[in-house]
Formats: C-alpha cells, structure tokens, sequence
C-alpha cells in the first residue's frame, strides 16, 4: 500500500482519481480549498462516498498558504491536480489564476522538495499549446489565454524545481476530460442540461471546432500509469486523450440522439481564448506508459447523460 496525496481531491477528475486509488488499495490524502468556482455542495458531493473510506483523509486547506508539514510527510507520490481552471474567468481575474495556478503549484514545490517526494505529478493542460493542439509533446508552447499561460508557468516552475533541486517532476496535459461529475461550467454539462430543460445552448462559433475528448476514466488510467511507471515517466511530459476527434456540431447530434430531444442553438461569435482545432498525439503515452483510452465519446456521453438525469 502507498501513500498518495491528490490536490484537488473533491473536483471531477481528483475525486473519481481518489476513488481508483482507494479501489487499488491506496491510503488517500485528499487536499481541496473550495474555493467558489462553482457550488461546494456539488464538491461535497463528489467527496461523499470516499469519505465513508477508512483510508481516505481529507484536509480543507488552501495551497497558496505554506504548506503544513503533516499534510504532506511520508507521501510516496503527489498528485497535483488542484487549480484554477475554466477559460473565460481568467480573463477578468488574473490575480485569482495566478495565484492558484503558480503560487499554490510553488508552495507544493517546495513541500514536495522539503520532504523528498519520489515523484511529483503536476497537471496541466492543452491550452498550453495554444489555439491549435494538434502535435506531439514537443511542439512549441504558445498559449493565447491567460488561464494557458499560467499554466504553462506553473509546467515552467516545474522544470526549474526539477532541473535546481532534482525533484522528480512528470507533467501530464489533460484534454478536453469530460463524464459524471464534470464542472457545471464545462460545454457538454450546460449542454445536457440545455437538452433536458429545453432552454437554448449558446454556441460560440460555428461548432466546427473539434476536440479530443478523454474520458475520465481514461484520464485517471493514463494519470496512475505514470505513477505505476516511473522510471519511464521522471521528465517526461505527456499528453492524455481520448484518442477520437468530433466536432461541437456532432456532439450535438450524438446528445440529441442519445436524449431524444431537440437543440435550441443560440448562435454567438467566438469567445477570445478559445482553441479551435484539439488532437491529442498520445503516442508517447502509449510507448512509455501502456496507455490505452477504453471509452468511445458515444459511451462516455452515455455515462454522463445518465449522471446528470440522476442528479436531477
């Protein structure tokens, strides 16, 4: 049995995380602030069933304060996933994504290279290539949005942990991640929800733009496999996705078909920041980690159809 910690234990992708690490008989530390991106009780929710787990421990604390030394002691691996996500808040509130995106990824740093953590798994994602993700891990970092940019400089404190004090860093960049307990910011829920209610669905844009769906399922798999492997995982950076492209467009007519119910569209022009073209090159995470996402978009929209007609 190991010891993980996860930031960002009570959101959609930390809590379904938590709950695969505890299944494969981990002992949990789960870390949340709660900060009021979108409602606690959604959060509280996430957290209800891994709290009835005698190996699971969670702690309300808030990252971009130091870093208290029991909280983080005797941690086999750190999963960072904890941040300020969602694209058009940062437009409007920078103070608020740097501070959770760098000094909190800083302050666990620094714990980390305090207590010498054997590996330190930061999430990032596909914004940080900018408005096009379509290539390998190497190609070049241009992200167009503030929430990208601070996530590249959380990835580039990241590498001057690891290149100054030799902390063992892997960076993982997450794309497009959707399913049960998704953000009620995030397109496919307010879609969804859209659908079931009958109200309109504001499109941005023509719905051409495509996306490299992961399921989340896939997202925690590839996530524990970097941990599982290590030894090929230290230094490297990875992309995770889904491995199938579709269009805004299709995922309309799937969720129609999969509801029975009509779109009313609400077209409007194309917010700043938004990528138009994601294709996840998970050829590397393939290679180096066994990774293999299971879950077709017709599935995992499935599940998540299913979850949001149960919460409702």
């Amino acid at each position: 049995m190991s010891r993980c910690l996860v930031t960002g234990a009570a959101g959609f992708i930390g809590s379904h995380l938590c709950e695969t690490l505890l299944a494969e008989g981990h002992e949990v530390i789960g870390v949340d602030a709660f900060i009021p991106y979108y409602p606690r009780p959604l959060k509280e929710n996430n957290l209800a069933a891994l709290k009835t787990n005698a190996r699971f421990f969670f702690h309300e604390e808030d990252l971009r304060n130091p870093v208290r030394d029991e909280l983080i002691e005797g941690a086999d691996v750190i999963f960072h996933l904890a941040a300020m996500a969602g694209l058009m808040l940062s437009w409007s509130d920078l103070e608020l994504y740097a501070s959770c995106n760098l000094i909190a990824t800083q302050r666990m740093l620094d714990a980390a290279r305090k207590h010498h953590i054997p590996q330190f798994i930061h999430v990032s994602t596909s914004s940080v290539y900018g408005k096009e993700a379509t290539g390998p891990e190497n190609t070049p970092l241009n992200p167009f949005s503030p929430y990208g940019i601070t996530k590249l400089a959380a990835e580039n404190l990241c590498r001057a942990y690891e290149t100054n004090f030799n902390l063992p860093i892997t960076i993982l960049r997450y794309f497009s991640v959707y399913g049960p307990r998704q953000r009620p910011d995030m397109a496919y829920n307010i879609l969804i929800r859209a659908l079931a209610e009958h109200t309109p669905f504001k499109m941005f844009g023509d719905g051409g733009q495509t996306r490299s769906n992961t399921y989340v399922a896939d997202c925690v798999q590839a996530t524990i496999l970097s941990w599982k492997q290590r030894d090929k995982a230290l230094g490297q950076a990875f992309n995770v996705g889904g491995g199938e492209i579709i269009s805004l467009n299709q995922v309309i007519e799937l969720l129609q078909e999969l509801t029975g119910e009509k779109a009313v569209i609400e077209h409007l022009p194309v917010r700043p920041g938004d990528q138009k073209h994601t294709s996840a090159c998970i050829d590397k995470a393939r290679e180096l980690l066994g990774y293999c996402p299971a879950t077709s978009v017709r599935e995992g929209l499935a599940a998540q159809v299913a979850w949001q007609k149960k919460r409702n």
